[in-house]
């Protein structure tokens, strides 16, 4: 594959992303307005909102199957605007099935997106031979803060959803399709490269040293996964709240927490490439467990709520650098399946996130929301004990050890 393909692969993938990030704030930010919209009771309101993870759970699992007869960039291509329509649906029917089928819609395809994208960033990654992950994930965060703005103009100017939702998918929805024509799967398309001899040798190289995708191996990038997810989850359903009803803090004060989150995630992420390749991927997941166990170790005894704002952004910087690199380490350590082994670890993305949200709701409830905060800290440091697992003696990305495996794009 020649250094130009690459960078466009890179490109169009990072703007693959940028749009994911746009679609999924936009859905998350305008909740209350889609309960309204359709008359959703408080209590139906958690069966909707689970029905979407399980169902990307799903999507993720059929994605799995389908990368064995076609490429990830196949799926993703296809993926993609299914979700910007069903994100446009939501929007615009008016009945309760109707809001169903759209939710339905865009949970399965988001898990062939999220699947799909970080299949490609990985094989990216490795053509490249060094990191390049994070930023994928910190055009999704700068996606997820153009989303939460637009959402926020939306509600401000009194615009129906439908009026919210239409022009950034007429813009987001061509741009998507324009850009899938660039999408890059190193691994297959250095294969295409290859003459019939050198092809064969690789592929009996490749069957001597892989290995099939071992669930026991893969489990601890399968907890970590879910662990930063529950803390994710965590800063960004109950920050408001916890600032406002615990720390004493105003109503628009309460919007800063998150905010604050999303904008150091974006600055963590668009330098942790550098950090991984100065110091390795271990010391930057390390690092970063400890920042995000210290931000949850300030947020849970804070005397008020700039305190409390302190440490939801310490958890930002700390939290940003985790799931990137799970999914590179999960390359790494099956480099002939990666695309299978990345499918299943998605999965546990969903599963943090369906658990994190009613766990400390449940733990605040029947203790305290400042004992509940102690929870995700300690999940998030239980990332300490499987640091080891995102470096392997056969692929390191930091520290300039990596050589690329199919072209030196510099």
């Amino acid at each position: 594959m020649t250094d130009a393909r690459l960078r466009h692969g890179r490109l169009s993938l990072a703007l693959s992303f940028f749009v994911q990030g746009v679609t999924f704030a936009l859905l998350v930010t305008r909740i209350p307005a889609i309960q309204d919209r359709y008359g959703v009771s408080d209590a139906l309101l958690p069966a909707f909102l689970a029905a979407v993870p399980v169902l990307a759970g799903v999507g993720s699992v059929v994605t799995e199957k389908l990368v064995v007869r076609v490429r990830p960039g196949v799926v993703l291509r296809w993926a993609q605007p299914v979700v910007l329509l069903a994100l446009l649906g939501a929007g615009a029917g008016g009945e309760m099935w109707q809001l169903g089928i759209a939710l339905a819609a865009f949970g399965l395809s988001v898990g062939a997106l999220d699947a799909s994208m970080n299949m490609l960033g990985v094989s990216l990654q490795r053509a490249y031979g060094r990191s390049i992950m994070l930023g994928f994930h910190a055009a999704y965060s700068l996606g997820g803060i153009v989303g939460a703005s637009l959402a926020w103009a939306g509600a401000h100017w009194d615009l129906s959803l439908l009026m919210s939702y239409l022009p950034v998918v007429a813009v987001l929805l061509p741009a998507a399709l324009i850009g899938s024509r660039w999408y890059a799967d190193a691994d297959a398309d250095a294969g295409a490269d290859r003459t019939d001899t050198e092809r064969a040798d690789t592929e009996r190289a490749a069957g001597a040293a892989s290995r099939p995708v071992a669930f026991k191996l893969l489990l601890p990038l399968c907890l970590v996964m879910a662990f930063a997810y529950i803390g994710d989850s965590t800063v960004s359903n109950w920050s408001a709240k916890y600032l406002q009803d615990v720390l004493g803090g105003s109503e628009e004060l309460a919007t800063v927490p998150y905010n604050a989150y999303m904008v150091t995630t974006l600055l963590g992420r668009a330098v942790g490439d550098l950090g991984v390749r100065r110091f390795g991927p271990v010391a930057v997941v390390r690092c970063g467990s400890l920042l995000a166990g210290a931000g949850f170790a300030v947020v849970a005894p804070a005397s008020g709520a700039w305190m409390g704002i302190l440490g939801f952004t310490m958890l930002g910087l700390g939290l940003c650098v985790i799931v990137p690199q799970t999914f590179a380490a999960a390359g790494r350590l099956f480099p002939a399946s990666s695309d299978m082994a990345v499918a299943r670890l998605n999965i546990f993305n969903y599963v943090g996130f369906l658990i994190g949200s009613p766990l400390v709701g449940a733990v605040g409830d029947l203790w305290s929301y400042r004992g509940a905060m102690l929870v995700p800290m300690v999940m998030v440091l239980v990332t300490l004990l499987y640091a080891r697992s995102f470096g392997t003696a056969q692929d390191r990305y930091g520290g300039g050890h990596e050589r690329p495996r199919t072209v030196d794009v510099g």
